[in-house]
């Protein structure tokens, strides 16, 4: 392979982040020392003091004043206020009882705006739509998936939609104007954490739907997932992994669902979950589920698993070779089924950590079986494209075929994210297939 892939074409279809899109999310005062303020109310309870003591008209007029600031940048604002004061309904029981509109206010002062995506849009991983009905004839309907990042480093997850027509040509739909947080519909929480079921409304469009954090595993943040449609039985399923972040310590979840307003969030278990970068296989193999892991910082693993939400083991494939990934290697998503074998997208570090993205071709039969691997990368960063959050980085959480190429959305440099397009012929003759 040369020293540039020829056969890859950049778009210019570029992601950026927007800091107007904000969501409301709880806000918590910090809690003062003892020895500071040596009472047995907390600044919540002083709060919701200060609001009771208001009259009945200073209350309507200051949610009014609230609702009229905020007009246009959410929907359902009281609806969200009334939400607010429900979670806090043990607290507030102390202080006697309500009338909705000081239920409201206090409500609105323990939520705050949040830009979600201020600082970074980028990791993006893409498969097919569940509603094909709207694509073009010959082309295909996807979704998008990016890794949001705010204040204090925080990442959520967020999507868009695209079409892909039948000659690549590639579009992203126009980004919906305001945000939305899901409803917890259901929280379950066994030894291993929390499993929370989420649901959005029907009347928010893709490009709304954020999901922000909601357990202690994922505080500082839901990273880097990894999607991917599962097919079983001729049921298909969307599943991804991603890297909950406590602040502390990490661990691989697993994200599930068919029509991208309902999710189940879920731990994953075993010696091999306890790292990053896991990629499921679109299907069984032999019976089995597989996925490709580096439970060691350095090489890739599969590990076959009769559970999906157990991992262990693994047997080592790909171990750093060329000088563009010495430092290590992962995955760049989930295996892409070809005629030829399994295409595994991959990245390297190099010298002054410069991150790169190249490919290996499994054995369909046997995965653990490489039959090539790219001397040379296929995206590295480009002079223009290497400024950033984290600079000399390019990235994929997982790319897609539709039919005789490969879509490649990738991030720069922890930063923004664009496109790219492989013919799979001219791909395979690169790697000596």
């Amino acid at each position: 392979m040369s020293s540039r892939a020829t056969f890859l074409n950049r778009q210019a279809l570029y992601l950026r982040p927007d800091p107007a899109r904000v969501i409301v999310r709880p806000f918590k005062p910090a809690t003062e020392p003892r020895d500071l303020n040596p009472t047995d109310k907390t600044r919540a309870n002083h709060i919701v003091d200060r609001v009771l003591a208001l009259d009945p008209e200073a209350v309507a007029s200051q949610l009014e004043d609230v609702l009229d600031n905020f007009d246009g940048r959410h929907r359902n604002l009281l609806e969200t206020f009334e939400s607010r004061a429900d979670v806090m309904e043990q607290a507030l029981t102390a202080h006697g009882t309500f009338s909705q509109a000081q239920r409201q206010l206090i409500g609105a002062y323990f939520l705050n705006e949040y830009s979600f995506e201020a600082s970074a849009l980028f990791n993006p991983s893409i498969v097919p739509h569940p509603d094909q009905s709207d694509a073009p004839k010959g082309g295909l309907r996807f979704i998008l998936s990016l890794r949001a990042i705010g204040e204090g480093h925080v990442s959520s997850l967020t999507f868009r939609a695209g079409t892909v027509a039948a000659d690549g040509g590639l579009t992203v739909d126009p980004t919906a104007r305001l945000a939305s947080s899901p409803r917890i519909s259901r929280r379950i929480s066994k030894p291993d954490g929390d499993h929370v079921e989420l649901t959005f409304n029907p009347e928010e469009e893709l490009s709304e739907r954020v999901i922000f954090p909601v357990t202690d595993s994922q505080s500082n943040g839901i990273e880097d997932a990894r999607f991917v449609q599962f097919s079983d039985e001729n049921r298909k399923t969307y599943y991804a992994t991603y890297t909950a972040y406590s602040g502390r310590a990490i661990r691989s979840e697993l994200i599930e669902t068919s029509d991208f307003m309902s999710f189940r969030l879920t731990p994953l278990k075993g010696a091999a979950a306890q790292n990053k970068g896991m990629a499921l296989f679109p299907r069984k193999i032999d019976g089995k589920y597989a996925m490709i892991a580096r439970q060691d910082n350095e090489n890739l693993y599969l590990i076959r698993s009769d559970d999906l939400y157990t991992w262990d083991g693994g047997q080592a494939i790909l171990k750093p070779e060329f000088p563009w990934e010495f430092v290590q290697i992962g995955n760049c998503g989930s295996p892409i089924e070809l005629d030829e074998g399994w295409l595994l997208l991959t990245h390297g570090v190099g010298p002054v950590r410069k991150y790169s993205i190249g490919a290996a071709l499994l054995d369909k039969n046997d995965p653990s079986k490489v039959l090539a691997r790219s001397r040379e990368p296929l995206l590295r960063p480009e002079p223009s494209e290497r400024e950033g959050y984290v600079p000399n980085v390019v990235y994929t959480c997982g790319a897609m075929r539709h039919n005789d190429q490969i879509i490649l959305p990738y991030a720069v440099s922890d930063t923004f994210s664009n496109f790219a397009t492989i013919k799979i012929s001219a791909l395979m003759q690169a790697m000596k297939v």
